[in-house]
């Protein structure tokens, strides 16, 4: 008989970077980890947007709270100090960030800037390598890492742009961080869901416009929500997923085969 902790996170411990408010995808996981058992820390990205992580973040029992602007020099660094002072290990951690500036984002990608590409790459990719450097050693028995993409790294969509060739660096990314720490029994997953209703998602000119031909196109009639996403990442952050790294993961009712 399978080993009903096969499906639990009790006693784990896990960082979820990218809580915006309550709408975020990164706030749908941070509610399935602690679901199945886990403990948490959540970050902010500033005193600004404290307010309104805040109450997400006392909604899953957080242990820790902290800043965490992957752009100022040792917040993320900080963050992995803490964890490693409360708890001495880390078995996952989420990396639910992106950003790009909005003349870059809202424009064709033929007319980005150089500086505005970097810095899309910078944050959206760049800073889930670094977060997997610093998990590393706190994964001793082995982890999980995440970070969130979109099907628009695969193909191209209207109204993406900029962001495209950004989530497909990431993916990318997420594969050879695989491919590296396999051995150590750190696995890495790119989850993909379909379009939702996000604040990252309000940057993009017409996404209105994306989220309903996507949902006519879904095979299930609907696309996911928060929730959903959120218990695909848990159950591959416990032993279910033990066999599973360096997968784009589809979490988006079959809008990824839709012609």
């Amino acid at each position: 008989m399978l080993d009903p902790n096969y499906f639990s996170l009790e006693g784990k411990k896990g960082l979820v970077i990218g809580i915006a408010n309550e709408h975020s995808i990164a706030y749908g996981c941070a509610r399935a980890f602690r679901t199945l058992g886990a403990d948490l820390a959540v970050t902010y990205l500033n005193e600004k947007a404290k307010p309104y992580v805040e109450p997400a973040a006392q909604a899953v029992g957080a242990e820790l709270f902290l800043p965490c602007d992957v752009m100022v020099p040792g917040e993320l660094e900080a963050v992995f100090d803490a964890l490693s002072e409360r708890w001495g290990r880390l078995d996952f951690a989420l990396h639910s960030i992106a950003f790009a500036p909005k003349e870059d984002l809202q424009g064709r990608l033929v007319d980005s800037s150089a500086e505005g590409f970097g810095l899309a790459t910078n944050v959206s990719a760049h800073s889930f390598l670094r977060m997997a450097r610093l998990a590393e050693p706190l994964m001793s028995d082995g982890g999980s890492l995440f970070a969130m993409t979109f099907f628009g790294s695969q193909r191209v969509l209207p109204t993406y742009h900029l962001m495209g060739p950004i989530k497909a660096a990431l993916e990318s990314a997420v594969r050879y961080t695989a491919a590296e720490l396999g051995p150590k029994g750190i696995r890495a997953y790119a989850i993909s869901p379909g379009p939702m209703q996000t604040r990252a998602a309000s940057g993009l000119k017409g996404f209105d416009v994306l989220i309903e031909a996507a949902q006519t196109r879904a095979p299930l009639g609907q696309l996911a929500e928060i929730d959903d996403v959120g218990a695909v990442t848990a159950m591959l952050a416990t032993r279910t997923g033990a066999m599973l790294t360096g997968q784009t993961i589809y979490v988006d009712g079959g809008f990824n085969i839709a012609g």
